[in-house]
């Protein structure tokens, strides 16, 4: 673990074993954190505080664009070991690398742009003046999916706004947040501005929600998890950022490239085994164009790759424990049981001996009210119906409480327009499905969540406003 500038082990000396998804067998082991520990990251965050608040952003933005060059400078390095703990295509790792470095070079310049305001006064004699502060000490909880773009988006725009963390990766990918943190005690972050507990959650996260001077939490999970969270938030009244599950509708409209909808929608769908929460997944295809889309998206899947993400001609992985491998497989069960239609995929396959793996799986004709389509499948499933009309396909997609991204293809500028209005989802993908980006604001509305990670109103999280009424006399 990294407490106050130093590798150090578990006060208890225990450590658990990291698994690779795609052989089942162990990779290494990271310490258990235990309630000390935890307690020492917040000691050395709340001191390191007080000086990295008080540093000025030019600096501050210098030490992180060192953070971007050393992880880009580790690419293959650290992409290797995301493939290892979570099983996703090396290409995919690669991809997670590059974007993580590009966090932290947007938010070295944004450490420049926190601007304050002067309020025009009632009379000459005022002054109002607008300044935003750092929130203080944060605590960031992250999901395995995207070990170190998650835990990027926590870290890059806290230091710069003068902050200083804790973090717990998932006990899946310790070691992925591992190696980011030790670029940024190698870019020259003074001790204790950015620390890391591993382990399994109940001893920190208890630990860090009842400490007062923990002054924000940023969360990256599951709902259930996240209204825990926020009920425990209350007692301290801490800040929070939720980022939290989806359940995304596409709409494919009749007027849409129907072979490129079928194509691009597949391969967001099975990217990370479909283990990503803006991945699309319920899929409402007009009528007419129906069969003409599952023939598509049919041709797309039986061409993916199955097997381990290490091999650079591999398109899909292993899902990342066997827990996620019995509930995709329980529910693709429960899917047919209710009635739906199963159009490829649909067991484990036959052909790798060992790993979580599973078939890319399209399923057509779920009711609407099915397991399939209300729960979030977090897995490599598709789920393809069809719609008439406009009106009815919008209540449709937005008839469940997940409102993180949505999709829509059409050809129309008018019907693009309509349709990411009526949509209600924090992020709209418009004939693309590239959900977020560093420059770019990221977050959901109903149950995923509230805040937004990425672009300026990323940084607004970690600040406080301060308004300050000057007299002249």
């Amino acid at each position: 673990m990294l407490i106050n500038g130093e590798l150090v082990e578990s006060a208890s000396g225990q450590r658990y074993d990291v698994i690779n998804p795609a052989t089942e067998e162990p990779i290494g082991s990271v310490p258990q954190a235990t309630t000390a520990d935890a307690q020492a990251a917040i000691d050395a965050a709340s001191v390191a505080f007080r000086q990295w608040r008080n540093t000025d952003p030019w600096e501050r933005a210098r030490r992180l664009r060192r953070v971007s060059i050393l992880i880009a400078e580790r690419t293959d390095e650290i992409a290797e070991l995301i493939t290892e703990e979570i099983g996703k295509p090396i290409a995919e790792s690669k991809g997670e690398v590059h974007a993580t470095s590009e966090v932290f070079d947007w938010y070295a310049d944004e450490a420049r742009r926190i601007y304050g305001t002067i309020i025009p006064a009632r009379n000459g004699n005022v002054r109002h003046q607008v300044t935003f502060e750092p929130v203080g000490v944060v605590a960031a909880f992250t999901a395995w999916n995207f070990p170190i773009l998650l835990m990027a988006r926590k870290i890059a725009p806290a230091v710069a706004a003068g902050c200083t963390i804790v973090c717990r990766p998932s006990e899946e990918a310790p070691g992925a947040t591992l190696a980011i943190a030790k670029c940024c005690m190698e870019a020259g972050l003074p001790d204790g501005v950015v620390n890391v507990v591993t382990g399994m959650p109940q001893l920190v996260t208890d630990c860090v929600m009842a400490d007062e001077r923990v002054r924000k939490i940023s969360f990256t999970g599951s709902v259930p998890v996240g209204k825990h969270l926020v009920r425990q938030s209350a007692e301290t009244i801490k800040r929070v950022t939720m980022e939290l599950g989806g359940h995304a509708p596409v709409i494919v409209h009749p007027d849409a490239d129907v072979e490129m909808a079928a194509r691009a929608c597949m391969q967001a769908k099975f990217r990370n085994a479909g283990q990503v929460c803006a991945s699309p997944t319920r899929f409402y295809v007009h009528e007419t164009v129906l069969d003409a889309f599952l023939q598509a998206a049919r041709d797309t899947v039986t061409e993916m790759r199955l097997g381990n993400g290490l091999d650079p001609e591999v398109d899909m992985g292993p899902l990342v424990n066997s827990r996620r491998l019995d509930e995709v497989s329980a529910l693709v069960e429960r899917s047919l049981e209710e009635g739906a239609d199963l159009i490829c995929g649909g067991k484990q396959p036959e052909t790798i001996g060992s790993g979580y793996f599973y078939e890319p799986t399209i399923i057509a004709h779920a009711k609407d009210d099915s397991s399939l389509m209300t729960e979030e499948p977090f897995g490599p499933i598709a789920a393809v119906s069809s719609f008439k009309d406009f009106d009815e396909v919008i209540e449709r997609a937005n008839a469940l409480e997940f409102g993180l991204c949505a999709y829509t293809f059409t050809q129309s500028l008018e019907l693009a327009h309509k349709t990411s209005s009526a949509l209600e989802a924090g992020v709209v993908g418009v004939n693309t499905m590239i959900a977020s980006s560093a420059e770019t604001p990221f977050g959901g509305t109903k149950q995923s969540g509230w805040g937004r990670e990425g672009s300026f109103l990323g940084i607004e999280e970690y600040l406080n406003a301060k308004y300050v009424h000057l007299a002249l006399v």
